[in-house]
Order: C-alpha cells, then sequence, then structure tokens
C-alpha cells in the first residue's frame, strides 16, 4: 500500500483542529473494513451526557480522563479515567460527566450506529 493509500485510512476531526479539547464527533463506516463505530467525546462540562438509550449490540466506553455516573440496566456505577466500561447489547444506559468533566472513545460493535431511545 503506497502512501496515498495509508493517508485515505487516516480519519480526522471535521473541525479541523488537530488537539482533544471539547469535541465530539461521530465516526460510522471507517475506512478498512473496520466494522465498528466509535463516538469520541471530550467536554470540560459536568453533568452531561445522553439521555436513556439502547443498541442491539455491545457498547464499550474507554475513559481516558475525568468521570461519568453511568446507569446501566438497573445499576449505577461512576466510571473514572483508566477504566473501560462494556454495557451488552439490548441493555439500556445512559450517562452524566462528572465535575472535572469526561473524555472517552465509545466503541460500538457495529459498523453504523443503531439507537433506540427510551426517554
Amino acid at each position: 500500500m503506497g502512501q496515498a493509500g495509508v493517508e485515505e485510512l487516516v480519519v480526522r476531526r471535521s473541525d479541523g483542529r488537530d488537539d482533544g479539547e471539547d469535541w465530539t464527533e461521530n465516526y460510522e463506516e471507517l475506512p478498512g473494513a473496520a466494522g465498528i463505530s466509535i463516538i469520541l467525546e471530550s467536554t470540560s462540562k459536568a453533568g452531561v451526557g445522553p439521555r436513556l438509550h439502547r443498541h442491539p449490540y455491545a457498547e464499550t466506553f474507554i475513559i481516558r480522563r475525568g468521570s461519568a455516573t453511568f446507569t446501566i440496566g438497573d445499576e449505577q456505577v461512576v466510571g473514572r479515567a483508566g477504566q473501560i466500561l462494556v454495557v451488552p447489547a439490548g441493555t439500556a444506559h445512559k450517562f452524566a460527566t462528572g465535575p472535572d468533566g469526561y473524555e472517552a472513545v465509545h466503541i460500538h460493535a457495529n459498523s453504523s450506529f443503531e439507537t433506540e431511545w427510551l426517554e
């Protein structure tokens, strides 16, 4: 694969920034037949996050900075930097970012997002 081919496999921020600060970006149908979709999220705000929803596939959260309180099914757990949380397929979930913000990669085990909003 030549250099131009490798460049086609690089996914860049749509806003053109090259830092990791205060952004949310959704990526579906990734190059190279990755078979996953991802959400990259970084915020310094507390108390933000999606409302209750579920997917027909597992979602994995790799938390890089800060924390968030997750509701997974009937339970709550605080996810912190350095932890990985896995929400099983079909399980209702939501989260709210903690007081020091939150940065994470959300990996959807599907090439495109399929979300059922429950609230």
